[in-house]
């Protein structure tokens, strides 16, 4: 280990992590929600999947035409106990905030913007750079969009499994259980998608490399 190193380990023991304000973690959520909005905004014009609860609830909409928004807020309403339980009471709050605040910029981002057509690959490589970039802003503070976020968020923090790897499994594992909505060609260009929105997770959100909450 250089000087420098252990120079800045001993700073980060004498000095606590700083804490976001409550502003911050307001817009931080805006900010967040918006930019997955327009992924999924993406996806959807790409006709497309992603995976957790987001990919479930997209899925279900292509199969029976209910509202993404409606459905992806009831899919996620079963981890709120996991959240509870697990990662406290203020990250259940941000989440369902989080949630509701998604489902919202889901109804509103169409009525501004119609992007038609768009190249498969590149609107679902377009749109999981802005999922991976918006999951960054609401993961660093202690947010998420309920469902598999959840869970990858404890594997993280409990086993010191990084929650990109275990986002990416389960992501991976609903896009395969896709297979009889979507053909073979979008299905690749899916899962693909989520493997770079997962590679962005797991190279930029590190729990020995963040440290502010």
């Amino acid at each position: 280990m250089t000087n420098s190193t252990k120079s800045d380990n001993l700073q980060n023991e004498n000095n606590p992590p700083a804490s976001h304000s409550k502003i911050e973690d307001a817009l931080a959520m805006i900010i967040g929600t918006f930019m997955i909005g327009f992924a999924l905004l993406l996806m959807q014009s790409s006709h497309t999947l992603t995976g957790g609860t987001a990919g479930l609830a997209l899925l279900v909409h292509y199969v029976t035409d209910i509202r993404f928004g409606v459905l992806f807020f009831l899919f996620n309403l079963p981890f709120y106990y996991l959240a509870y339980k697990q990662l406290g009471m203020a990250m259940v709050i941000k989440t369902f905030i989080a949630v509701g605040l998604l489902s919202l910029m889901t109804e509103l981002h169409p009525m501004f913007i119609d992007i038609g057509d768009i190249q498969p690959l590149y609107g679902t490589i377009l749109a999981n750079v802005f999922f991976g970039v918006g999951f960054l802003i609401l993961f660093r503070h202690r947010a998420s969009l309920g469902g598999f976020n959840l869970f990858a968020l404890f594997m993280q923090e409990r086993y010191q499994i990084p929650a990109g790897k275990v986002q990416m499994a389960m992501d991976v594992s609903v896009l395969i259980a896709s297979f009889a909505f979507v053909n073979w060609q979008l299905l690749l260009i899916s899962i693909l998608g989520a493997v770079i929105l997962n590679m962005i997770i797991a190279t930029n959100h590190r729990t020995d490399r963040y440290v502010a909450r």
